[in-house]
């Protein structure tokens, strides 16, 4: 197991699970025979996912269960009748609070045969096994581009080639793009220490490249330290204790047009968009339980993918993490907007993604109590993880059933009991948030911020009153 799956899998708490969740809804209705099919064709295939993690004294590695049983792992969870969104949004926090079993491999998929009109999925998987974009890519690997009759394979050979492998992934090639630099000096230094010592032998026979090396070591060493420097996350209700129960909640999904306008609008990214709008519903949220929040800005811990484009999908952890600045008690979306945008530009140029990697791939190889103290001390300096994935463009089918919404949760560490998913599908925006009931008791009072958060930017970009953006643009400019 590598050091980066391993410190996942030591983060491990009651009162935090370190489980991606998922959620689809899907159009139609799904029974669990077929679904269990699919599962024995598509999922099966990823050897890793009949394995579990197991500890001796060589350290810890992937086992095959000897008695692995899928039906152990897809599991029908049964709502209340007529049961709608609360429902589905209580039983979908029940679970993201459970630990999975040990003593089974880490995975499990909860089908809810009847869901309105359709179905719905609640898919939990432990961070050891991969990272959110490598496990929505093996979620998505399930579906289809188009609607097929279930029973039916239309699954083509994994050959790298089919048109169903490569339109679903292809919306995941811009992430690695959006942190180029990092990107560049994991190629060139190594992602671990099998590379770290390619790395130095190969500086041996090619030395016009150590100063370049150099250059980027000396700047991550100066990311390590700025980080290691930042004080904690100023007190809120977000930082209190956990409790372990926790609670999940969505919004109404937002045209993806009205966002790529306002980006566009604003000479901005979809990313600093949601970020903002993000930032604002939190804001909204604390003010009405009452806390001032002039001037307060939060931090994020946001997950960045350091895969190359074009490498093939596999399993493991391979992302950085990223300190972004949330500036919720900013009343002026757009002063938001672009107090966000400033905040990622500079991160874009930075080297810290690539530092967390590597701090967590060191974590794996120290010993436990060695990481638990660093990871208290890491995540104290933020207050909410923020998972921002652009889905694919196109509607996919499970088994002849539409996905009509989608949800993904990454876990929160140590001291962090606050997530929110922004993920694009199928020309929309879904909105939701996972957060322990001790910190955010109604999710409800957050997600309904969302859109209108939005709307106030949206409006200030229609009503065209926007002549001054380039002025206060400069005067808010690092």
């Amino acid at each position: 197991m590598s050091g980066a799956d391993l410190a996942w899998l030591r983060m491990e708490r009651p009162t935090n699970p370190m489980t991606v969740v998922a959620v689809l809804i899907l159009g139609s209705r799904l029974q669990r025979a077929t679904v269990r099919a699919l599962l024995q064709e598509r999922l099966l295939c990823f050897e890793r996912f009949s394995q579990l993690p197991v500890h001796d004294a060589l350290g810890t590695h992937w086992h095959t269960a000897a008695d692995f049983d899928l039906d152990a792992h897809l599991q029908c969870l049964r709502l209340p009748p007529r049961a709608g969104q609360e429902q589905l949004e209580a039983a979908a926090g029940r679970l993201a609070g459970k630990q999975l079993d040990p003593r089974r491999p880490l995975w499990q998929i909860h089908l809810v045969e009847r869901y309105r009109h359709g179905s719905a999925i609640v898919a939990r998987f432990h961070h050891c096994y991969a990272d959110g974009i490598a496990l929505m890519r093996v979620l998505l690997s399930l579906a289809d581009n188009a609607p097929v009759a279930p029973g039916v394979d239309a699954a083509p050979a994994r050959d790298g080639e089919s048109s169903r492998q490569s339109t679903p992934f292809a919306f995941l090639e811009p992430l690695t793009g959006l942190f180029g630099s990092a990107v560049a000096t994991l190629r060139d230094v190594g992602g671990d220490a099998a590379g770290l010592v390619g790395a130095s032998l190969n500086l041996l026979t090619h030395p016009d490249r150590a100063a370049a090396i150099a250059q980027r070591v000396a700047a991550a060493s100066n990311e390590l330290a700025t980080i290691t420097l930042l004080p904690p996350d100023p007190p809120t209700p977000f930082k209190r204790r956990l409790s372990g129960r926790k609670q999940v909640a969505w919004a109404p999904a937002l045209p993806l047009f009205e966002i790529k306008t306002v980006a566009r609008a604003l000479g901005c990214t979809i990313n600093d968009v949601l970020l903002a709008t993000a930032a604002g519903a939190l804001g909204a949220h604390l003010r009405q339980r009452g806390i001032p929040t002039d001037g307060l800005t939060l931090r994020a811990l946001v997950p960045v993918n350091l895969r190359p484009a074009a490498q093939q999908p596999r399993l493991g952890n391979e992302f950085g993490l990223v300190f972004a600045g949330l500036p919720v008690g900013e009343h002026n979306p757009v002063a938001r907007l672009y107090a966000v945008h400033f905040d990622m530009e500079r991160l874009k140029h930075s080297s810290q993604a690539l530092v967390a990697l590597w701090l967590l791939t060191a974590l794996g190889m120290v010993p436990g109590v060695v990481e638990d103290r660093a990871i208290e001390l890491f995540t104290s300096k933020a207050s909410v993880v923020v998972s921002n994935v652009p889905g694919p463009r196109e509607p996919l089918y499970l088994a002849g059933a539409r996905i009509e919404e989608q949800f993904f949760w990454v876990p929160q560490a140590g001291a962090i009991g606050v997530g929110i998913s922004l993920l694009t599908y199928d020309g929309r925006v879904h909105f939701g948030v996972v957060a322990d009931r001790n910190l955010i008791p109604a999710p409800h009072e957050v997600t309904r911020h969302f859109a209108h958060e939005f709307e106030k930017l949206l409006l200030q970009v229609i009503s065209g009153s926007l002549a001054a953006g380039p002025m206060l643009s400069r005067r808010i400019s690092p």
